[in-house]
């Protein structure tokens, strides 16, 4: 069985040369990209663009059955994060034959209010194992809003897999903040892209050192560069 440092190293160069290829993940020190929240921030990240490609989609899935496999993770339904993280979910839930449900940021505001699709008659969650699948950990936020909407209907969340993480201590520190402990493991992480994005000549090491730095301090980072 590979341990899971391996599979990140193997499917986590590949995503990477990928998502570089594909403009998933845009790397600009020079220009940095304005975020939702206003701060401006050397790089960009859009896993949707992923989908485009089938080869890719087949190494994610493939990818998050190994980690699974690695963690030796029970998992008797895989869950998506709306809306990202849900054809990912797909792929890997048909690859395991198992049931699969997505979860909103929050309730619908009519019907049955759902925030989570999928059970039914046919499935329920309580006292089930559940694998939530995320596209991208970037504070944490988000995972852990699917996390507790998973726990309240009574599903068992050992493990949060994303395809990329930036790294952030807010993460770690989100993560932490829940009653029960749910580890997360994403398939391409920080470093890895830094080091592909050297290795193909996408980023010369003054971008290296720009975007390392910004790992450290990403929401001072533009200020102290310069950038409103």
């Amino acid at each position: 069985m590979k341990k899971i440092e391996a599979i990140q190293k193997e499917f986590g160069t590949q995503i990477a040369r990928a998502a570089l290829d594909m403009q998933a993940i845009k790397l600009d020190p020079v220009n940095p990209f304005r975020w939702a929240s206003g701060y401006r921030m050397p790089m960009y990240n859009d896993n949707r663009r992923l989908l485009a490609d089938s080869t890719t989609r087949k190494q994610i899935a493939e990818g998050f059955h190994a980690l699974t496999d690695a963690l030796n993770l029970s998992v008797e339904v895989v869950a998506g994060t709306a809306t990202a993280g849900i054809p990912h979910a797909t792929t890997l839930a048909d690859a395991m034959g198992l049931p699969l449900v997505y979860v909103r940021s929050s309730g619908k505001d009519h019907g049955l209010g759902q925030q989570i699709e999928g059970p039914g008659p046919s499935l329920s969650l309580e006292g089930k194992d559940v694998l939530l699948i995320e596209d991208l950990i970037s504070t944490g936020g988000s995972s852990i809003k699917a996390i507790r909407a998973l726990q309240e209907a009574g599903a068992r969340v050992s493990y949060c897999l994303s395809i990329f993480t930036y790294g952030f201590d807010a993460a770690r520190e989100a993560f932490s903040s829940l009653a029960e402990k749910v580890g997360h493991v994403s398939l391409l992480d920080y470093d890895t892209m830094l080091q592909v994005a050297q290795d193909s000549g996408y980023l010369d090491i003054d971008g290296v050192d720009l975007l390392s730095s910004w790992r450290k301090d990403p929401f001072g980072w533009g200020q102290t560069h310069g950038f409103e």
